[in-house]
C-alpha cells in the first residue's frame, strides 16, 4: 500500500512539529505546602523521551490513564513500520508499543488520542489504512491485540479520514468525526455502535460547517454532542455546534475571522492552523470539490 503522501501524486508533506528538537511527555507534580497566600511550587519532570525509532515520535494528542497511573496514547510519526503506534508508559518511565500500524488493515496514522473502558481497551481512528485505506475505527485490548471496528469507503454515506478523537456512551457506542465526504463531501459526525454499525449522524453542508479536521468531540451527561469545524458557517471561518441526542443540529457559533472570536478552529482547543498539513489542507480542498464516491475502493 502507498503512502498517504503519495496520494494523487503529491510527494511534498510537512511533518508534524512539537514545540522543541526533544520530544517528550511531561508531568507537573505539585509540591510544597498550598496557603492563600502564596502558589504551589512545581517540578517539571520529563518521563519519556522518543528516539524516532520502533518506539514512535511526535506525540500529537493527550493521554488517558489507568488506575495504576499508567498513560496511554499514541504518536503521529515513526513506529516499527513507519504508519505510527499505540503505546503505553508505567509508573515507572517504562515505554511499551501496544500495537505498531503497519498501514495496511490495521489502519495507519492515529493523530487523535484514546478513550479507554472499565477492562482496560482502548479505542481510538487511525486516518488512512484499512480495507479500503480511508482509515478506522480500532480497539485495542488489555492483551495488546488490535481489531479493525469500522473500515471508511470515502462513500457518501459514511466520510474518510478521521482525524480526530472518539468519546464512548454508557451503553459502548462510540462518536466521532471525519474530516471529509459524507452526503455533501464536507465531513460527518458518526456513530459506531457495539457491533460495528457505522450510522452518520450528520453530513456537514458548509453553511451548518465543514470539515471537522482534528476536532473530536464532547459528550454532555444527557447525551448531546458537542464540536468544531475548521471551516463553513455563516462567514465560512468555522463553527461550534451542538447535535443533541436525538438528532437536532444546531449552529452555536459562527466564527467571523474578526479581532475578536479568531478563525479556522481545528479541535477543541483550537489547536492552530500551522499544525494542519499541506497536504492534508490540498485534499480538504480536493473533497470540496465533490471527488467522494459512494462505495469507491480506489486507493492512493
Amino acid at each position: 500500500m502507498a503512502n498517504p503522501k503519495q496520494c494523487r501524486g503529491r510527494t511534498s508533506r510537512r511533518s508534524l512539529r512539537g514545540a522543541s528538537a526533544v520530544l517528550a511527555l511531561a508531568v507537573v507534580l505539585a509540591m510544597g505546602a498550598v496557603t492563600t497566600q502564596s502558589a504551589q511550587a512545581q517540578t517539571f519532570t520529563v518521563l519519556y523521551s522518543f528516539t524516532w525509532g520502533s518506539d514512535g515520535a511526535y506525540p500529537y494528542a493527550g493521554l488517558v490513564t489507568d488506575t495504576d497511573g499508567d498513560l496511554y496514547g499514541t504518536t503521529a510519526n515513526s513506529g516499527a513500520s513507519n504508519y505510527r503506534v499505540v503505546f503505553k508508559l508505567d509508573s515507572g518511565g517504562t515505554e511499551t508499543v501496544l500495537h505498531s500500524f503497519t498501514g495496511s488493515s490495521d489502519g495507519g496514522y492515529p493523530y487523535a488520542g484514546l478513550v479507554r473502558d472499565t477492562a482496560g481497551a482502548l479505542y481510538g481512528t487511525a486516518a488512512y489504512g484499512g480495507a479500503s485505506n480511508y482509515g478506522v475505527v480500532f480497539k485495542v485490548d488489555s492483551g495488546g491485540t488490535e481489531t479493525v471496528l469500522y473500515n471508511f469507503t470515502r462513500g457518501t454515506t459514511d466520510g474518510w479520514n478521521p482525524l480526530g478523537g472518539l468519546v464512548r456512551d454508557t451503553l459502548g457506542n462510540l462518536y466521532g468525526t471525519t474530516s471529509g465526504c459524507g452526503s455533501s463531501n464536507y465531513g460527518t459526525v458518526f456513530e459506531v455502535d457495539t457491533g460495528g454499525t457505522e450510522t452518520v449522524l450528520h453530513s456537514f453542508t458548509r453553511l451548518d460547517g465543514a470539515n471537522p479536521v482534528y476536532a473530536g468531540l464532547l459528550m454532555d451527561q444527557k447525551g448531546n454532542l458537542y464540536g468544531v469545524t475548521s471551516e463553513g458557517g455563516t462567514f465560512s471561518q468555522g463553527v461550534v455546534y451542538k447535535l443533541s441526542k436525538g438528532g437536532t443540529f444546531k449552529v452555536l457559533h459562527s466564527f467571523t475571522g474578526g479581532t475578536t472570536d479568531r478563525v479556522l478552529p481545528l479541535r477543541n482547543s483550537d489547536y492552530g492552523q500551522e499544525h494542519l498539513s499541506l497536504w492534508h489542507y490540498l485534499e480538504m480542498r480536493r473533497l470540496q470539490r465533490g471527488d467522494c464516491v459512494e462505495g469507491e475502493q480506489q486507493r492512493h
